[in-house]
C-alpha cells in the first residue's frame, strides 16, 4: 500500500463551513448515535445491579411473530444507515476530495487482504478486553445476533455487518480526517476526535466497549494516515462484525460463555 500525501487544508475563509458540514453529517449518523449511547450507559449506570450483571443485546427482532414484518424492518435497518454515508460521499465529490479517501475497487484484492491481517490483529485482543471487561465488571454482557430463526436471518447479519463497516469508516475515517484537516485542526487532534467518537458511540455496552474500540479507532485512524485508503478498514470492520454477528448466532446457543 504506497504512501499518500494528505490533503492540504482549506482556506482560512472555508474553514467554517466545513465545521458546519461535519456537525450536520455526525448530527444524522454516529455523533447521534454516540449522545445516545451515553444516556444509555448512564440509564445502566443508574440501575439497582451492576453494571457487570446486565446485557445489551444488539440486532434484535421486532416483530419475531411476523417474520415477513420483521425482515421488512431489518432491511430499513440496512438500508437507511447508509444514507450518512452517502452523503459524506457526495459532499466529498463536491470539493473534489471524493478519490482521495480510497473508498473504491480499484484493489480489492489487496484490500480483503489488508483487511483480514487489520480484523486478526485488532479482534484477537478486542475479544480479550472484552471478556476482561466483563470480569472486573466494567462491560455488559454483549449479546450481538438476536433475530428469529428464518431463512433471511444470515443474510440480513451480512447485511448489517456491511452497512456498519461501509457507515462507521466512510464517516467518521474518511469524511471527519478529509475535513477536520480542511478545518485547520493538527493530525494528532483528528486522530484522538475519530477514536474518541468512536469509542463514545459504542458506551452503551460498557466502558470496556469504549476502550476497545477507542483503541481500535486510533489504529484505523494510524493506518489511514499512512496509508491514505478507507477500503481495507471497510473489510476489516466487516469481517469483525461478520464474527461477531453470524459467529454468534451459530455459536451461542452450544456455549454457556458468551
Amino acid at each position: 500500500m504506497p504512501v499518500a500525501e494528505p490533503a492540504p487544508p482549506a482556506p482560512p475563509a472555508c474553514r467554517p463551513r466545513w465545521g458546519w458540514e461535519v456537525l450536520l453529517v455526525l448530527g444524522v449518523s454516529l455523533g447521534q448515535s454516540a449522545v445516545y449511547s451515553i444516556l444509555s450507559i448512564a440509564e445502566k449506570l443508574s440501575r439497582p445491579e451492576p453494571l457487570g450483571q446486565q446485557t445489551t443485546t444488539i440486532n434484535s427482532s421486532v416483530t419475531p411473530d411476523r417474520p415477513w414484518l420483521d425482515l421488512s424492518y431489518q432491511l430499513a435497518g440496512v438500508v437507511f444507515p447508509l444514507v450518512p454515508a452517502l452523503l459524506a460521499l457526495y459532499l466529498l465529490r463536491l470539493t473534489g476530495d471524493r478519490d482521495r479517501i480510497g473508498f473504491d475497487l480499484r484493489r480489492p484484492w489487496q484490500d480483503l487482504g489488508w483487511g483480514f491481517a487489520i480484523a486478526a490483529g485488532i479482534g484477537i485482543p478486542g475479544l480479550g478486553l472484552y471478556f476482561a471487561a466483563r470480569a472486573f465488571g466494567l462491560n455488559t454482557n454483549v449479546q450481538p445476533a438476536n433475530l428469529a430463526e428464518n431463512w433471511w436471518t444470515i443474510p440480513v447479519l451480512v447485511g448489517l455487518a456491511v452497512m456498519n463497516g461501509v457507515l462507521e469508516e466512510v464517516v467518521i475515517v474518511g469524511y471527519w480526517f478529509t475535513r477536520m484537516a480542511q478545518c485547520g485542526w493538527t493530525t494528532a487532534a483528528v486522530l484522538i476526535g475519530s477514536a474518541v467518537i468512536r469509542g463514545s458511540y459504542h458506551l452503551y455496552q460498557g466502558f470496556g466497549g469504549f476502550v476497545g474500540n477507542l483503541v481500535m479507532g486510533l489504529v484505523f485512524g494510524w493506518l489511514y494516515l499512512r496509508y491514505k485508503r478507507v477500503g481495507p478498514l471497510v473489510a476489516a470492520h466487516i469481517i469483525l462484525d461478520l464474527f461477531a454477528f453470524v459467529g454468534y448466532s451459530l455459536i451461542a446457543p452450544y456455549v454457556d460463555w458468551l
